[in-house]
């Protein structure tokens, strides 16, 4: 198998020789004399010489020939005269003649040797060392190129020796040898045999005249030069310059085929995977040089353009592209694609086009990580059901039954639609109670969160949270202060609509009990158990410790959420503490953006008013209309969360609405007071508490039945609505009657069920006993009692 290397070697080297005046006679003798003692170590010898003398390496050069007649396997009879020979060799080093082998019979047997060892510096060939194993590929592309072009020029050697130093890690070195091929010069031959090929291909009969200038296994040697000294960049920290280099390559390739590369191009070299390589390589060179817009047009590029990927090589680039367009923190252009048919839907940000790279990829591959990075993309933009839609179509190979019930009652928690998520999370864990799966925690956490938020189905969602306690073993101890939270804030509800006294009092005493083990197991302050705490206390009129965890609250979120602001402003007003209270939301209003200001400028009104300054209430109010009306021109078509701020700023705008209105009612400028309810009315025809409002105005102006009308179809729209079980009951009382008594007391002790806490609920209820002669004075002082301590500390809003 050693003679056509034989062969290629005696008549390269008879060429070089005749230079030097040696006779071919001479050198077939001495190449006869290796070849009868070792041939294959001299074969590999030689080819390395020619390899270097190629590249003009003199220097090098010496030391291999050196090194290599100390080696005793090489050693003949005439060594002297050989080396002597040898040395004469080296007087044609500087010249950068073809060397011919046109005349040469090629033998189909391959010239690639099992063991290569010996590069360009540090050569050691003495006996008992192991040569350093490398790829054999490189006397392959030697061959090849020498049966397609007769040649191997100046920059091909060197592509092959700095292959050479890259493969031993001689990294620099093997840069030093890649930056002596002529760039410039080498790549216009290149395209155009690029272009040839293609075109030979396409013809499938090619004609002389359309062979190559250069041979294409000569490009795919030279490409991988390219890629080589890329890496090698890289590895010495030269980002810049190594993104360059691998941009070169598709550079190249690109510029000789635009149309794209043909699926049936040189199937029979490896420029394919050189391209390959280059197209996934050079995004994260541009990512290392820290140029996340040159990312993202290499991302691009590598997808738009017809680079024969296969499909696995197509998926990495999708998904790292979609990965850096969710995290890297860069906000992409949107894309100009030319190639797109009109109407054909175009990304307009980052998450748009991570998503559509996500979906195609969700359809393509079985990469379970895809859809954790879709959830992600599809929350942040809102769109929660399109989420569940592609959890559902899902193989159930892809997602385990568990994670996709768990997953789809996020989904619909995130879509408002609480109900259903429960019955989902009811089911999951129905059918695991007898399963080998015991460790349902998170499902039990998010089911009993579910019940907490909603106040629905109350005794489920203890039986979820007891059962996630049970079940910690105190695996975790912030996990299980949540469970004990929400446990908790589920008994504080429960007790709520409990009838008898001293249960109300001992499930009172339970909520408090699980609130303060939640304190206590947390190792870092939780906001939401703080939350929780801040408002028990508050409830209970335990003002000074709900002022400190109000405090603590706007302490842990950084001053990010405006929640904690109006809490602390409601408690402060409940301690009667006005000014202070108005301090805290201008605060908040200096710290917040102006869309998001609703909720602090309803608050500072609603103080305004409680300080009697109902002139700069309704200036605040209008303020607030004002912002809402030009942030509802400015929203347009948005997303799915926008929708969702824009639905509670309508919600909002409807609250603010009926406050203006019964602030004209207190002014008694009735016309205003019925524009503010017919703009309510406009929003959202079928309000209780507007239908409240209204009777206001009218029992204002002395229109008692009219407004007991308002106040019963506000009853009708909403039964529990406290403030028109109230208003009923006054109204009914001030018009008498013999059966009014009993119907008052009634909607009273209705309204004190809904909300023990009504101060004017108590007050109206010591007014009935009072006039009632059949009641005693006793019970009667009672009620008012209360009514005074509720009124005292009684906030300007709800603490919930």
């Amino acid at each position: 198998m050693y003679n056509l290397m034989h062969c290629d070697i005696t008549v390269t080297t008879t060429n070089c020789l005749k230079t030097c005046n040696i006779t071919t006679s001479q050198t077939h003798e001495n190449i006869e004399n290796y070849q009868n003692r070792q041939i294959k170590g001299c074969c590999r010898k030689y080819f390395q010489l020619w390899i270097l003398c190629l590249t003009r390496e003199k220097n090098h050069c010496y030391t291999f020939i050196e090194s290599s007649m100390r080696a005793k396997s090489l050693i003949s009879k005439k060594k002297f005269s050989i080396r002597r020979e040898l040395r004469k060799m080296i007087k044609c080093v500087c010249s950068k003649e073809k060397l011919s082998v046109d005349e040469l019979n090629y033998s189909s047997e391959s010239l690639a040797t099992r063991d290569y060892s010996a590069t360009a510096s540090g050569y050691s060939s003495r006996p008992g060392e192991n040569d350093t194993k490398l790829d054999n590929s490189n006397i392959e592309e030697a061959e090849s190129s020498l049966r397609e072009s007769g040649y191997l020029n100046y920059e091909e050697a060197r592509a092959l020796l700095g292959r050479l130093e890259y493969q031993k890690g001689n990294i620099e070195a093997a840069l030093h040898v890649f930056e002596g091929i002529d760039i410039a010069a080498v790549i216009p031959k290149m395209k155009m045999s690029i272009s040839r090929k293609c075109e030979s291909n396409n013809k499938r009969s090619p004609q002389r005249d359309s062979v190559p200038s250069m041979s294409i296994h000569a490009v795919s040697l030279l490409l991988e030069a390219f890629f080589l000294k890329a890496k090698s960049l890289q590895t010495l920290g030269r980002f810049q310059e190594a993104a360059q280099s691998c941009k070169t390559i598709l550079d190249t390739v690109e510029s000789a085929l635009p149309e794209g590369w043909p699926e049936n191009f040189v199937s029979d070299c490896k420029l394919q995977e050189i391209v390959t390589n280059s197209v996934e390589l050079l995004p994260e060179l541009w990512n290392l040089a820290g140029s996340p817009q040159d990312v993202i047009l290499s991302f691009r590029k590598a997808l738009l353009y017809h680079w024969n990927l296969d499909t696995e090589s197509t998926a990495r680039i999708q998904k790292e592209f979609a990965l850096f367009l969710l995290y890297s923190g860069y906000e992409a252009d949107s894309p100009s694609l030319r190639s797109q048919l009109n109407g054909s839907f175009v990304p307009r940000n980052n998450i748009e086009e991570a998503v559509l790279l996500l979906l195609i990829l969700l359809r393509n591959s079985k990469d379970r990580s895809i859809i954790h990075h879709l959830s992600f993309a599809l929350s942040v933009c809102g769109e929660f059901m399109t989420l569940a839609q592609q959890v559902e179509e899902l193989l159930p190979e892809t997602m385990e039954r568990r994670e996709r019930y768990y997953t789809l009652a996020l989904c619909y928690c995130g879509k408002g639609e609480h109900i259903v998520a429960l019955d989902l999370l009811r089911n999951l864990l129905k059918n695991r109670e007898n399963s080998v799966y015991s460790d349902c925690i998170e499902e039990l956490l998010l089911a009993s969160k579910i019940c907490a938020d909603n106040k629905v189905c109350i005794e489920d969602g203890i039986k979820f949270s007891s059962k996630a306690i049970s079940q910690m073993h105190g695996k975790c101890n912030q996990i299980e202060a949540i469970a004990n939270c929400l446990l908790g804030v589920l008994l504080s509800a429960k007790s709520k609509s409990v009838t008898s006294e001293s249960e109300k009092v001992l499930i009172q005493s339970q909520a408090f009990s699980a609130l303060k083990a939640s304190e206590k197991l947390m190792k870092e302050n939780d906001p939401y158990i703080v939350l929780n705490l801040c408002l028990e206390y508050a409830e209970h009129r335990k003002l000074r410790i709900a002022y400190d965890h109000a405090k603590k609250l706007i302490k842990l979120e950084g001053g990010s959420s405006i929640s904690g602001y109006i809490l602390l402003a409601r408690i402060l007003s409940a301690q009667k503490k006005f000014v202070d209270a108005e301090i805290v939301i201008d605060a908040a209003l200096d710290q917040s953006g102006k869309w998001d200001q609703g909720e602090l400028l309803r608050t500072k009104a609603k103080i305004q008013i409680a300080q009697g300054r109902l002139k700069n209430a309704i200036e605040t109010y209008t303020f607030f209309l004002a912002i809402l009306q030009v942030h509802n021109k400015n929203l347009g078509t948005a997303n799915k969360v926008m929708k969702c701020k824009r639905n509670r700023d309508r919600r909002l705008e409807v609250e603010v609405w009926h406050d203006l209105a019964n602030v004209y009612t207190a002014l008694s400028r009735w016309h205003d007071a019925e524009i503010c309810l017919a703009k309510s009315q406009a929003i959202d025809p079928y309000s209780a508490s507007r239908l409240h409002s209204t009777g206001l105005l009218n029992e204002a102006r002395g229109l008692h039945q009219e407004a007991l009308k308002s106040y019963k179809k506000a009853l009708d729209i909403e039964p529990n609505h406290v403030a028109s079980l109230i208003s009923t009951a006054c109204v009914l009382r001030k018009l008498g009657g013999q059966s009014s008594s009993l119907i008052v007391r009634s909607l009273l002790t209705d309204a004190l069920k809904l909300d023990t806490t009504n101060s004017s609920a108590w007050y109206n209820l010591g007014l009935l006993y009072k006039a009632d002669l059949g009641t005693s004075a006793l019970e009667a002082a009672e009620c008012f009692e209360t009514a005074v301590f509720l009124e005292e500390s009684s906030p300007i809003e709800p603490f919930r």
